[in-house]
């Protein structure tokens, strides 16, 4: 559905006001998998920050192909917007990628508290993921649909509220 497509200026306003994706990766059985993560999207580039160990990061390493959601769930946009985006992550685990980027993500993600949150994630076996964007194979936006895409008039709101 071509019209319910998100322009490019669309899906940089999604990005911005976000801040949290389904960080997509192929699990060591060959399934599909996925875990939320926040991120900071820096000149065409996502940064996220996770622990060496952890599946999605040996996903990482085993096959660069990744892959995102974002959505403006929890956002002030209106309407029900979502971009996938078709990516080749790259880990960074070197001092001084970590000292760049790290405040700045903790930055990012509470304004309030960066400095708590720097010292949080300035931690023993951090990694950082950089996911560059290939490609945003599928995006959506429902108030370019009748009703909003769900039948009948948009007031804002959500199901369930």
């Amino acid at each position: 559905m071509r019209q319910a497509r998100l322009d490019q200026d669309a899906i940089a306003e999604l990005i911005a006001a976000a801040g949290e994706c389904v960080f997509l990766f192929t699990g060591v059985d060959g399934w599909p998998a996925g875990v939320t993560m926040s991120y900071l999207h820096d000149d065409g580039e996502f940064w996220l920050a996770a622990v060496t160990d952890r599946q999605h990061v040996k996903a990482v390493e085993r096959d660069s192909r990744v892959g995102m959601v974002i959505s403006n769930l929890g956002t002030a946009l209106p309407g029900r917007r979502m971009v996938r985006i078709k990516g080749r992550a790259t880990l960074h685990r070197d001092r001084a990628t970590l000292d760049r980027v790290l405040p700045r993500l903790a930055a990012t993600l509470a304004p309030s508290g960066a400095v708590a949150l720097h010292r949080l994630l300035d931690s023993p076996k951090r990694v950082l993921i950089r996911v560059e964007a290939l490609a945003y194979p599928q995006t959506h936006d429902s108030r370019k649909i009748a009703g909003d895409g769900r039948g009948g008039g948009y007031d804002g709101r959500r199901l369930g509220n």
